[in-house]
């Protein structure tokens, strides 16, 4: 194939000289040379020889050769087209969007505003740097208006950063932290608890446990999902330890009237908390809570949260409709869940029980889709990976109260199937509660 490069380059280099003026009676006198500035005549009819001879080539070129190596030119044109389409995909609706600046300084706002609340009511070092570093991000981002050019991947970071620690300066009561003595978990025993749920082994996927609150009675509890191990609309009751271990003296509360009515289970992520079960509202991304006293039920949206098996728990196998997993601690409920806003990565909102409000929320760095399930523990977010059949391991830990993450954890205990629906923590006996493949395993956790 022929080629030829035209390359037309024109310099004219004018050196800066110093004149020495001369002073002549009342006037200075220079004394300039203007060759310096004459037309490079030699250069131009040199230029102008190589063009002509350029375009005659290049004319040769089109009449003998453009037939034959156009359609390779193109094809060529088409593979890189090709092989660009996946940066144009994360340019314009993955990873990499743009994002809008005036939204962005509203969080910075909002962060900012909270984070000045936080230190009139109790001035710290940590909540005056705080100050100081979101008012040098609203300032970056008064720069980004004016040059549109910034690292966006990294200003992310900063702003999921700056969040987590305007969250951690927000008031949570000194009687939720104080029963925490060490806050990141030791260890795991063997389960001390295992049984297969009071239904069927074919029950795959469910969720049970304790009543998560402090000083209450002494109930049990167990939830079965069916149609397609997705929905439910009953939870068994237990009023003791024996009963449940014995099936029986068992009462059935019925949540809602159907599995497809709106106010039905959907998902493994169920938990008991005051006498009342959270978990996800039918096909929705919202929360509700069902009062077992009254009868009643409220609802909550969440926000951005990914639902429909778009963000499940997936590190060995997908266990479908896991999408949003609540969790209960001492003075709160916890729901952990993703979103698109932060790629898929856990995001943790601590509820108010009472008014289904949430008062708190924190963006980690861990992909939810790369964990098989999580709890909480004071305040500190669990993850666990698949080891092996019969293994499981506890990898990763967030602390809410820090907004430290944690990656060196290596904390194995044991199960009896690959699967696991749902795992939660009992902060009244401190056992973690486990739905495995229909088998109901408890461990008790040390500090």
């Amino acid at each position: 194939m022929l080629s030829y490069l035209l390359v037309l380059t024109v310099t004219v280099t004018v050196e800066a000289q110093r004149i020495q003026g001369e002073q002549k009676d009342d006037s200075c006198v220079c004394k300039l040379s203007s060759s310096i500035w004459a037309f490079p005549t030699v250069r131009f009819e040199g230029v102008q020889k190589q063009l002509q001879t350029c375009e005659e080539n290049l004319i040769k070129f089109h009449n003998k050769d453009s037939n034959v190596q156009m359609p390779k030119m193109e094809l060529s044109l088409k593979n890189i087209k090709a092989r660009l389409k996946p940066f144009e995909y994360l340019d314009t609706n993955g990873l990499y969007n743009t994002l809008h600046l005036q939204q962005l300084m509203q969080e910075l706002d909002q962060m900012y505003y909270t984070a000045r609340d936080a230190h009139n009511k109790n001035p710290s070092k940590e909540t005056n740097d705080l100050l100081k570093e979101l008012t040098n991000a609203k300032e970056d981002v008064q720069n980004m208006y004016k040059n549109n050019i910034f690292n966006l991947e990294t200003m992310k970071t900063r702003l999921r950063d700056l969040n987590n620690r305007v969250q951690t300066c927000k008031t949570i009561p000194e009687d939720f932290r104080s029963t925490c003595h060490q806050r990141i978990m030791s260890n795991i025993s063997s389960p001390v608890v295992t049984k297969l749920n009071s239904i069927s082994k074919s029950y795959i996927s469910g969720a049970w446990g304790r009543d998560a609150k402090r000083d209450s009675k002494e109930r049990y509890w167990e939830h079965c999902l069916v149609s397609g191990n997705q929905h439910g609309s009953t939870v068994r009751m237990y009023n003791s330890y024996e009963d449940f271990m014995a099936n029986k003296n068992y009462k059935d509360e019925n949540i809602a009237s159907s599995y497809s009515h709106k106010n039905a289970v959907q998902g493994s992520g169920t938990i008991l908390y005051d006498n009342t079960v959270f978990y996800q509202c039918y096909s929705t991304a919202e929360i509700c809570s069902f009062n077992i006293t009254t009868q009643t039920t409220k609802r909550m949206k969440l926000d951005g949260a990914g639902i429909e098996n778009k963000f499940p728990f997936c590190y060995y196998s997908c266990r479908d409709w896991t999408d949003i997993d609540l969790e209960a601690d001492q003075n709160a409920v916890w729901v952990i869940y993703a979103t698109e806003e932060n790629h898929g990565n856990i995001v943790v909102s601590r509820l108010d029980p009472l008014s289904l409000n949430i008062t708190h929320t924190w963006k980690t760095q861990l992909f939810k889709r790369s964990v098989t399930s999580t709890f909480m523990v004071c305040g500190v977010l669990y993850a666990t990976r698949y080891v092996n059949t019969y293994q499981e391991e506890v990898f990763y830990a967030f602390d809410t109260t820090t907004g430290q993450e944690i990656n060196f954890l290596s904390l194995p205990f044991e199960k009896v199937s690959p699967g696991i629906a749902n795992l939660n923590y009992n902060p009244v006996d401190r056992r973690l509660y486990m739905y495995n493949d229909g088998y109901l395993l408890a461990y008790n956790t040390f500090n």
